[in-house]
């Protein structure tokens, strides 16, 4: 094996491979950028080296400086996956792909972790994959396999398709510079951000557009494969459920799949890695219709972020195998060796908000977090911990969430129990959008496509509806938490705190205010139970009321329930994380209630006439000037958030009358007036 491995690269990513090398007794050599100094992948490995500032094109991309450590560490190996995908980095310094891992391989003398640089440069390429896919004879989507030139040329091709059409970066992946156009006014405008976007991530503005076949389910097939010409398929992953093109939920094997469909692009999968001589993992993407006819869309030269639930049902280490390809080691397995063990889910966990178009970015520090690892069969891969900060300048990514059962009821399950046991505090978070997926019937029948959730949700994602059950479970349970604590902050050192009291009160009458209702709610204490009257119906409420934990595990009438109390105030407020979704409720004695209709109350904001970013990024563009006349969805400025650009348009016709603290960085306080 090799002695010293450079992992060029960050993240939970960089932390998964660091994970295997340790098993393997390879030495490992981290990269960061200044921001990342205290990151959890410098920490995990045995050496690491500052490469520039927190821009990943001024660090993780800067492959001058990257070499400069590859010298200086002595390390025999280098290894780049997900995010970093190899032919981004390599099209940054040069148009020629191999640049980067030829100067390894000859002036160096350093094995790349990874396929050769032929089928990197076949495959990084859409427009050049598409070609060699044809020529191997796997399926493939109708389009033009061309570059495309500017706008117009755009609009000609995508009528000449016929609409809705696919814009897509050349040299891209992971949704971004992609867009879906349905007619001309579209084709332009995603021909203009999906080129701002790829310039942006990878160096390289081209597009290629193709027919958008609407709704399919988006499924993978894994590969491995050696420099001996063998080459296996690992399997299918179900991949459907996306927002904005980047994949939130996975999982082995898919529903849909019957074993001669599963075969049959296994077999073409494989087919096109030996076509182009391909050598490590990788990932052959399809789109499957309805009829369960699959079409080629891309291939993925690196490890992907879902590669974890292929690992579970099949009990493979890939970056294991892969670092043993690159030693020239042949594959130790053959097809029929390669098993569907069982069932496993992933959940991407995002630091985003996704009641904000499914989940925009959310920055800030983690002030609390703990993994859900006490849940049976849990795996979470992770690059973070308590105090880590969530920056503008990366993919929003907390972790990758995974749970493993002998059926798919079983996966599920364990991922609802994981999913509530996950303690995220500091950032908003995607948990709750998560754990609704997952439990949604149609999801848990397998009726899925890429359309799962604006079809679900076509208002947008508004958190959990709580049936008639399910809210007095939650009124009980607050009511009862809320008693718990006033009860504990009456004594003092075992005693109470006024000796002159009369006999201890056991009932209660509160009014619990939650969403647009207002609840009575009587409470009686028997031990360490509570019973709740509320709407006419007692509940009883257990739990041993650890108020220090972060997560409280109560049963209400039989029923367990994990909950987290998110926030509370002096006023009766509190926040509640109920069946995932935080709730927000206040609670008030009978008296307090009554005298509260007297308080006055603040006006809100008038925000109609304010163009506010709805959340931190980098201003790419302003549109307009102070004294410029404006309409109703006309753009203002365009703002950058995790390589992603997002156009800011007016809410109402007006005049622009300030541009406030519109500099490189925006946040929630930047807006543009209009009067």
């Amino acid at each position: 094996t090799f002695e010293k491995l450079l992992i060029a690269n960050r993240g939970e990513i960089a932390c998964r491979v660091i994970k295997t090398c340790k098993k393997m007794g390879i030495k490992t050599v981290a990269i960061h950028s200044d921001v990342d100094a205290s990151a959890v992948h410098v920490k995990m490995a045995d050496e690491a080296v500052c490469v520039g500032p927190a821009p990943t094109s001024k660090s993780y991309l800067n492959m001058d400086a990257i070499m400069e450590v590859i010298r200086k560490t002595r390390a025999q190996a280098v290894s780049l996956n997900a995010s970093i995908c190899c032919s981004c980095f390599i099209y940054r310094k040069q148009k020629s792909q191999s640049f980067f891992i030829l100067s390894l391989q000859a002036s160096e003398g350093v094995t790349f972790i990874g396929p050769d640089t032929h089928a990197i440069q076949a495959m990084g390429d859409k427009i050049e994959s598409k070609l060699l896919a044809k020529n191997a004879k796997v399926n493939t989507i109708p389009g033009f396999d061309g570059v495309v030139k500017d706008a117009d040329e755009a609009v000609r091709i995508a009528r000449e398709i016929g609409y809705p059409v696919m814009i897509k970066a050349s040299a891209g992946g992971g949704g971004k510079g992609m867009r879906i156009a349905w007619d001309d006014e579209e084709t332009r405008e995603g021909f203009r951000f999906s080129s701002q976007e790829a310039a942006s991530s990878f160096g390289d503005d081209r597009l290629l557009i193709e027919k958008f076949i609407d709704n399919p389910r988006h499924i993978e097939i894994q590969i491995l494969a050696d420099k001996h010409g063998n080459a296996l398929w690992l399997n299918e992953r179900e991949c459907s459920i996306q927002r904005r093109n980047q994949k939130v939920v996975e999982e082995a094997p898919s529903t849909f799949l019957d074993p001669e469909t599963r075969r049959a692009m296994g077999e073409q999968a494989v087919a096109l890695a030996k076509a182009v001589k391909y050598s490590s993992a990788g990932t052959v993407e399809f789109l499957v219709d309805s009829s369960k006819n699959f079409y080629f869309l891309e291939m993925n030269t690196r490890l992907q972020v879902e590669h974890p639930v292929t690992e579970c049902i099949t009990g493979l280490d890939l970056v294991q195998e892969m670092i043993r390809v690159a030693k020239g080691y042949p594959l130790r397995h053959k097809q029929a060796d390669i098993p569907i063990n069982g069932w496993a889910v992933e959940c991407r966990v995002y630091a985003e908000d996704p009641y904000k178009s499914f989940g925009l970015p959310s920055i800030g520090k983690l002030s609390q977090y703990q993994e859900p690892l006490h849940v049976p069969s849990v795996r979470v891969d992770s690059g973070i911990q308590q105090g880590s900060d969530i920056s503008i300048y990366y993919d929003p990514m907390i972790s990758k969430l995974i749970t493993y059962g002998s059926n798919r009821a079983e996966a599920l399950k364990r991922m609802e129990e994981a999913l509530d046991n996950y303690v995220i505090r500091g950032v908003a978070h995607n948990i709750s959008l998560l754990r609704e997926v997952i439990v949604h019937p149609r999801f848990v029948q397998g009726d899925i496509s890429t359309k799962f959730l604006p079809e679900v949700y076509p208002e947008g994602f508004k958190g959990h509806k709580l049936t008639d059950l399910e809210r007095r479970q939650l009124l009980a349970t607050a009511v009862s938490l809320y008693m718990a604590e006033q009860l504990r902050s009456q004594r003092f050192l075992g005693t109470p705190r006024i000796p002159i009291a009369k006999s201890k009160r056991s009932s209660w009458e509160l009014s619990v205010h939650l969403g647009d209702g207002i609840y009575p709610v009587a409470v009686s204490k028997d031990g360490s139970s509570f019973s709740v009257e509320v709407d006419g119906m007692k509940m009883n409420v257990t739990s041993e009321w650890n108020l220090a934990s972060p997560l409280l595990s109560v049963s209400i009438d039989g029923t367990q329930r994990t909950i987290q109390r998110i926030s509370r105030n002096a006023s009766g407020e509190t926040s509640i994380q109920f069946l995932g979704t935080v709730y927000k409720l206040q609670i008030l004695t009978k008296v307090a209630a009554e005298l509260s209709k007297y308080m006055p109350e603040k006006a809100a904001e008038d925000t109609s006439s304010i163009l506010r970013s709805p959340m931190p990024g980098t201003v790419v563009a302003v549109s307009v000037k102070p004294g410029d006349m404006v309409s109703e969805g006309q753009e203002i400025c365009v703002i950058e958030a995790m390589k992603m650009q997002n156009s800011m348009i007016a809410a109402k016709t007006g005049k622009v009358s300030h541009l406030r603290s519109l500099k490189t960085i925006c946040n929630l306080s930047n807006r543009i007036e209009l009067k």
